[in-house]
């Protein structure tokens, strides 16, 4: 990344991306995203949502694996990776949602499954609980942030306070760049990612905007009404969490499973909190037996 640009740029940045050849850029009345779109146009769509932090680049190594039944719809959440807002962004729960609903609109079909990894599986309940967006047909959530963060009463004042300060998001993608700080978060997730993996991250990490944008997603996350949209959902949901995660404890996925009546919960021993990156063939595997699942038990599923 050039030193001194705030946004990600496409045609420098963007030129090692993954499966750049599926990239698009999509325009709503709030964001213009950048979007991965795979698979046969008419197979039912899987809507991909990143966690805080990351990208659609998150979804490299799944892609590809499911792309062959499903329509795959992976984009950068607001203010993340590429996507760029056209005014003041909103990002909490709502917002995201609201932003995603826009989206959605755009591709003229509704999801028949959403696919969230931490924060992004918070995202995916509460877009499919959302009743003013087409209903999806299953949510599945890897890792899902569901409770609020140990230590919230301090972390997110923190967040407020460094999204406030315009020199914070700089200075940490300075500090991204010139020490060891990128590879020090990742190892913190406890996952043993590919190096190409490692490389988007830490280019991710050296923007500014992106930054910030996770800086104020983090700064407006409020999961105090949350149990109220998983009872809300109107399917059982699946949820997958590894027991090695350092960062969102399966204690997430468990409650999660508890308060959506009926939901399956899988647990695996290892893969961290990047658990969809280092072991995407087993993910699949999962979700195909959940798909399937559905199918032979009549269910409305893809």
């Amino acid at each position: 990344m050039t030193m001194g640009r705030e946004w990600l740029d496409w045609e420098t940045d963007g030129r090692q991306w993954p499966h750049r050849e599926v990239s698009q850029f999509l325009q709503t009345s709030s964001f213009n995203w950048h979007v991965q779109i795979a698979g046969p146009e008419n197979a039912p769509i899987i809507l991909l949502l990143h966690g805080t932090g990351a990208a659609s680049h998150s979804w490299r190594h799944l892609l590809p694996l499911l792309s062959g039944r499903f329509r795959i719809v992976a984009p950068d959440l607001p203010c993340h990776g590429f996507t760029r807002p056209r005014g003041p962004a909103d990002l909490s729960l709502t917002g995201m949602v609201r932003a995603l609903s826009e989206l959605v609109a755009k591709l003229d079909r509704c999801p028949a499954v959403i696919v969230g990894h931490s924060a992004g599986a918070a995202i995916a309940v509460a877009l499919a609980a959302d009743q003013a967006s087409s209903v999806p047909r299953h949510v599945i959530g890897i890792n899902g942030a569901f409770l609020p963060i140990r230590g919230n009463a301090l972390f997110s004042p923190l967040a407020k306070a460094l999204f406030a300060n315009p020199f914070s998001a700089s200075m940490f993608s300075l500090m991204a760049r010139a020490t060891p700080l990128g590879g020090n978060l990742l190892t913190a997730t406890g996952s043993s990612i590919d190096e190409d993996g490692k490389a988007i991250y830490r280019m991710l990490l050296a923007s500014p905007a992106h930054v910030r944008g996770a800086l104020g997603m983090m700064a407006a996350w409020d999961l105090s009404r949350f149990d109220q949209m998983l009872r809300r959902l109107p399917f059982p949901m699946t949820v997958i969490a590894a027991r090695d995660d350092p960062m969102v404890p399966i204690e997430n996925s468990r409650h999660a499973a508890q308060q959506a009546s009926g939901s399956r919960l899988i647990l695996t021993e290892r893969g961290g909190h990047l658990l969809h990156e280092c072991r995407a063939d087993e993910i699949a595997q999962w979700l195909g037996e959940v798909l399937g699942d559905q199918n032979s038990n009549g269910a409305d599923a893809a």
